[in-house]
């Protein structure tokens, strides 16, 4: 390759890299402009939600994805004027830029996985908690947890029981109109194929074969359904890098305090592993311990 040629390939791929920057940072722009405008267009709070809660963290990914890509192209510009054409500096810069890029997107993936999901739980909130409108126009009122059990049917009833499922029901005083939402619990509970609700929870399990160091290697867990009390079992096989069962202390409360708001627990693991639970009273939040386990953490 020629002095002129040289030239005129660093020409290209600065031009390249230039349009190819701005591009990126450009489509990022849009992808975010794009989900904020989807997130401005549903009408319920409840479905606003829903769509937060599911797409969110996974749209702004893309976002840092297009970020990223754009930094490792805008490092490549460095070096327009170099004599004598790309040499061993222009394989440097590629390999600087790869770095940048890479070094972007994990970060951000880093902070939207564990940072910014607390941040997005106060959006949650708030959308989940601004007073729903009836249809006659007037502000509806969130009824408690006590209140709420005579507009649930005994299914719901067993979901909320298990912290499988958390139903929020909303009434009008003035017309007695009566909206009924539905949120993830805390705990997983698995979908009965006999009754339908979410409250199929294991109740003991079984260790039907050992690895030679004495680990479980396969392991059967038999469930009942809370509701309608059908029963199956489903055998699993058993890692050894699975983290062995923790031992919880269950706090006892003296007596529940009608001045409390909001309940939060925060939950550590061994393992580094942490889990936020919030609740409206201490009733609740006590019921919830009773029913931990460490393995149904949603």
């Amino acid at each position: 390759m020629n002095m002129e040629e040289s030239k005129a390939f660093v020409e290209a791929w600065h031009s390249i890299m230039l349009i190819g920057a701005i591009s990126l940072i450009t489509i990022g722009i849009i992808i975010f402009l794009i989900y904020q405008f989807k997130v401005a267009l549903i009408k319920t709070l409840k479905d606003k939600y829903d769509f937060v809660n599911a797409n969110e963290i996974r749209w702004y990914k893309w976002v840092f994805i297009c970020f990223g890509i754009a930094a490792a192209l805008a490092i490549n510009l460095y070096g327009k004027d170099e004599i004598g054409g790309p040499g061993v500096s222009f394989f440097v810069r590629l390999f600087f830029s790869l770095a940048g890029a890479t070094l972007v997107i994990y970060i951000a993936s880093l902070v939207l996985d564990y940072y910014y999901p607390t941040r997005l739980n106060v959006k949650l909130r708030r959308l989940r908690y601004t007073p729903r409108i009836s249809s006659s126009g007037s502000k509806m009122k969130l009824l408690s947890e006590d209140e709420e059990d005579v507009h649930l049917n005994e299914g719901m009833q067993a979901e909320e029981n298990v912290f499988s499922i958390d139903y929020d029901v909303w009434i009008d005083d003035k017309t007695s109109e009566i909206k009924i939402e539905k949120y993830q619990g805390h705990l997983t509970s698995l979908q009965c194929h006999n009754c339908g609700f979410y409250t199929m929870r294991v109740q003991r399990e079984e260790i039907i074969e050992s690895n030679e160091d004495g680990t479980p290697k396969e392991l059967l867990k038999h469930y009942q359904c809370a509701y309608c009390k059908n029963v199956r079992a489903t055998q699993f096989n058993v890692s050894k890098k699975e983290s062995e069962d923790y031992k919880h202390i269950k706090p006892k409360f003296k007596k529940s305090s009608k001045s409390i708001e909001l309940i939060k627990i925060d939950v550590h693991s061994s393992i580094g592993g942490k889990k936020t639970f919030e609740f409206q009273s201490v009733e609740e939040a006590q019921k919830f311990l009773n029913e931990f386990d460490f393995d149904k953490v949603a």
